[in-house]
């Protein structure tokens, strides 16, 4: 009898993107300035966005996805540009040229690129949880936990940039404090906009896919930056959202069978 071959905790594809995006942390690092470093921002951050967007649309179908990432992507604009231009609520910020052209001259166009996979990953991390407060709550603290991944990192490379610094790797801690409000309120959107099917279908597991590859190009800027409590915080945080991903997994080949027999 011949015995299938053991299914890996995760698909290659993520394997290989999630091996590609840490390595070529040390070359951001190292040579920031080659020529078409925005253009290649741009490319780099569709590839890690595609996942997550893809199985928002295979999840809730293709309106309420795309209501979803348009209400998240709007209002990601305005609280940034808010907050670049008004110092609340993140406290007193604004973006570097590394991440190319920006709307306005205030925020980087490709911004929602960034910011609205990690909503729905961080999103997609809790919504077994019972009750709406709590899901919301978890998921907001859940992604302000990968904010402090970020941040780091992208001082470190001129992402962004906070004049007075902050006791955080030069991260103020206003700039938490309003990350809990702001994630909030895109949590909120997002499964507003989403509705029942992210909450009663069984989930997609690539809804996470793209959290995990961000988190993982961020780990590998930090490592080789020497950041060390940021670098063991990104890796603590894959690794819950990749044991979330190989339950959802499980979850979703079990509810096959049962939806089978059903029709």
């Amino acid at each position: 009898m011949i015995r299938p071959k053991p299914r890996l905790p995760v698909p290659v594809y993520l394997l290989i993107l999630c091996g590609v995006l840490f390595c070529s942390g040390y070359f951001v690092l190292r040579f920031p300035d080659v020529p078409g470093a925005a253009a290649a921002s741009y490319v780099f951050n569709l590839i890690i966005a595609l996942p997550a967007m893809i199985g928002l649309y295979r999840q809730v179908g293709g309106a309420r996805a795309a209501a979803a990432i348009v209400g998240v992507s709007v209002f990601a604009y305005l609280i940034e540009g808010f907050g670049t231009l008004t110092g609340v609520p993140y406290g007193e910020f604004h973006y570097g040229d590394a991440l190319g052209p920006k709307v306005f001259g205030i925020v980087p166009y490709l911004l929602p690129l960034s910011y609205v996979p990690l909503v729905i990953g961080s999103v997609a991390m809790f919504t077994a949880v019972r009750g709406a407060l709590a899901r919301v709550a978890l998921a907001t603290l859940f992604l302000v936990l990968v904010d402090g991944v970020l941040d780091p990192g992208a001082a470190v490379l001129g992402f962004w940039i906070w004049p007075d610094g902050g006791v955080y790797y030069g991260v103020p801690l206003s700039n938490y404090g309003g990350w809990l409000v702001s994630g909030a309120v895109a949590v909120v959107l997002l499964l507003m906009f989403a509705g029942k099917p992210l909450l009663d279908r069984p989930l997609r597991p690539e809804l996470l896919d793209s959290l995990i590859a961000s988190l993982t190009f961020w780990c590998g800027v930090l490592a080789f930056s020497g950041l060390v409590f940021p670098a063991v915080l990104a890796a603590v945080l894959i690794a819950a959202a990749v044991r979330r991903r190989v339950r959802l997994r499980r979850d979703l080949a079990s509810a096959a069978p049962r939806a089978a027999q059903g029709l």
